[in-house]
C-alpha cells in the first residue's frame, strides 16, 4: 500500500489510534487544546472521553489513520471522523472483485427513505484532484454499534472507494461519519471537501 497524505480543518484532531500511543497523545493534545482555548477546561474529561472512543472504534475496524472533530457548543456534543483504511477487493467467498470505480458504484445499493426520517443512501462517482474517479456512497445509515452486535446506530455517512494505483486487488476506503443528523448536508460537504484533499504520496 502507498503512503497517502489527507488533510482535515485546522479544528480538527489528528492522532495515533493505536493503542499503545493513544492515551498520551490524546492526554497531550487535550491540555495545549486548553491551554489554548481556557474556555474548554471544564469539558476536558468529555473531549478525551470522545477521542479515546473515536480512536478505539477506529482502531477496531482496521483503520489506519482517522482526524475527527470533538467539539462542545453550549453544551452540545458535536463530532465528526474520517477514517482512512485499506480493503481487499475480494467478496465473502474470495473471488476478486473489480477494482474499477463504475464497477464498484454499480454494486453498491442505494436506499430510498419511504418517509421523512428513513435511513437513505445515494450512490454516484466523483472526480478527486491528482488521484481520478472514485466510487461514493452518502447519505443517513443505520450502522451496528459494533461487530456482531444487532444494534444500529444512525449516522451521516459519507464513503468513497478509491482504487490503489498499482494493484488490482486493493482499495482506499475514505469514511465520514457524524451522528449529528439535524447538521447532514453540512456534513457531507465537510466530508467532501476532505476528501478531495486525499493524495497518494
Amino acid at each position: 500500500m502507498p503512503s497517502f497524505s489527507l488533510a482535515v480543518p485546522e479544528s480538527w484532531w489528528e492522532f495515533d489510534i493505536r493503542p499503545e500511543g493513544r492515551d498520551t497523545t490524546i492526554r497531550t493534545l487535550v491540555d495545549e487544546r486548553v491551554r489554548e482555548t481556557p474556555e474548554l477546561a471544564p469539558y476536558r474529561a468529555d473531549m478525551s472521553s470522545m477521542l479515546r472512543k473515536m480512536a478505539k472504534d477506529a482502531h477496531d475496524s482496521g483503520a489506519l489513520y482517522m482526524g475527527c472533530m470533538a467539539e462542545n457548543f453550549d453544551g452540545l456534543p458535536l463530532s465528526a471522523t474520517v477514517t482512512v483504511s485499506v480493503l481487499g477487493a475480494k467478496n465473502k467467498q474470495g473471488v476478486a472483485l473489480s477494482t474499477d470505480p463504475r464497477a464498484i458504484a454499480e454494486s453498491l445499493r442505494a436506499i430510498t427513505a419511504r418517509r421523512e426520517g428513513d435511513a437513505w443512501r445515494k450512490v454516484t462517482t466523483v472526480e478527486i484532484p491528482e488521484v481520478g474517479t472514485a466510487a461514493r456512497t452518502y447519505g443517513v445509515e443505520d450502522l451496528p454499534v459494533a461487530e456482531g452486535d444487532t444494534r444500529t446506530l444512525r449516522m451521516v455517512l459519507t464513503q468513497t472507494y478509491v482504487p490503489v494505483p498499482g494493484t488490482a486487488d486493493q482499495v482506499v476506503l475514505i469514511s465520514g461519519a457524524s451522528p449529528v443528523l439535524d447538521l447532514a448536508d453540512a456534513f457531507h460537504d465537510i466530508f467532501d471537501a476532505v476528501t478531495s484533499t486525499f493524495r497518494f504520496v
